[in-house]
């Protein structure tokens, strides 16, 4: 398949083997067209990165009664928050919300950005961290200015470098605070679980604990450090390594909560006792991270609310600058973190 920098409905009509008039009925779902027929096109029209002159009609008077959520793991709770909270204003609107799932793999995102374009979504929103490598962003910014110009309405949640209004969580100010509120308690062997360092998600909290550890004579360089897939069993891998190469900590950040619930399990089968031996905090506040025991101390980001500023900001008319609304962090003090004791030194297993 032939990529062009600017596909058209020629180009769409030529790859399919239909005529140009025949693409476009496939592509508006007008009569004639049968739906296995429509579905190819809408599919060539993805992959080829199309979008279709329709977004101009449709939204001149009101938006597509569909819009698109796209999210890195619909499993984790934050995810799951934020889409309640799309979920929530996409009802008073009479909406629907077609949620797509890219595994944070950012080739994923793409196919799923071009596939709610081609299914002619009213607006998109793209939730989760970004990557430090702007080149594996390249295609989505490109389809998603496509998507623009031709009329869809896009909002990011944690993202840098898209060009949408954007929902920013206080993710460099929550590590921060996190890495405060340990030192605070009298922790300074502390290690951390972390998902990879390409996200800008986890690059922004590492620079937020880094300013802390600063001040109190210390350096991310010289904390352990591990890292692993962003979630519980990631969090499993990374506190099983940690705890090898690092037995002395008294003190674990996992940088988000499913890591930190993947923290606590581990401790939980081998006996080490939560905060006596190991604090352990989180970051984002899912809706479990209160009921587990001990309850978990972490930052609490908005998410819901996120969800629904990004909606209301793609559903708004459109503006000459971006915008942007910041989600302020909140520090939670649970049952995970206490002073540590003179006498917390793990060994690993035999």
């Amino acid at each position: 398949m032939v990529h062009t920098r600017n596909p058209r409905l020629k180009d769409v009509a030529q790859e399919a083997g239909i005529s140009i008039a025949t693409a476009s009925r496939a592509m508006s779902g007008s009569p004639g067209v049968s739906a296995q027929l429509a579905q190819r096109v809408r599919q060539i029209a993805a992959d080829l990165g199309y979008v279709a002159n329709v977004h101009a009609r449709s939204l001149a008077g009101s938006p597509s009664s569909v819009v698109g959520l796209v999210v890195h793991e619909i499993g984790d709770p934050y995810f799951s928050e934020i889409a309640s909270g799309v979920l929530s204003v996409a009802s008073t609107r009479g909406l629907t919300v077609q949620i797509c799932h890219s595994g944070r793999d950012p080739e994923a995102e793409l196919a799923q950005v071009r596939t709610l374009i081609a299914n002619q979504v009213g607006a998109i929103i793209v939730a989760g961290s970004g990557f430090v490598d702007p080149a594996k962003e390249a295609g989505v910014v490109q389809s998603l200015k496509r998507y623009q110009e031709g009329g869809g309405r896009v909002a990011v949640i944690g993202r840098h470098s898209l060009r949408a209004d954007t929902v920013q969580p206080d993710n460099r100010e929550g590590g921060t605070t996190i890495a405060e509120h340990l030192l605070g308690l009298g922790h300074r062997r502390i290690g951390v679980v972390s998902g990879s360092r390409q996200l800008t998600t986890v690059a922004d909290r590492l620079v937020g604990i880094d300013g802390a550890l600063a001040t109190a004579g210390l350096s991310l360089d010289a904390t352990p450090l591990v890292e692993a897939p962003f979630t519980r069993e990631g969090g499993k891998q990374a506190i099983t390594e940690l705890l090898t190469v690092a037995p002395d900590v008294t003190a674990v950040i996992g940088m988000n909560d499913d890591m930190a619930i993947g923290v606590l399990s581990v401790l939980r089968s081998r006996g080490v006792m939560v905060p006596e031996q190991i604090s352990v905090t989180g970051f984002d506040d899912v809706a479990v991270a209160g009921d587990l025991a001990p309850g978990l101390t972490t930052i609490r980001l908005p998410m819901s609310e996120m969800g629904r500023q990004a909606l209301k900001l793609a559903l708004a008319p459109p503006a000459t600058r971006r915008r942007s609304r910041r989600a302020a962090h909140e520090l939670v003090v649970r049952g995970s973190t206490a002073p540590p004791r003179a006498d917390s030194v793990l060994r690993p297993p035999a």
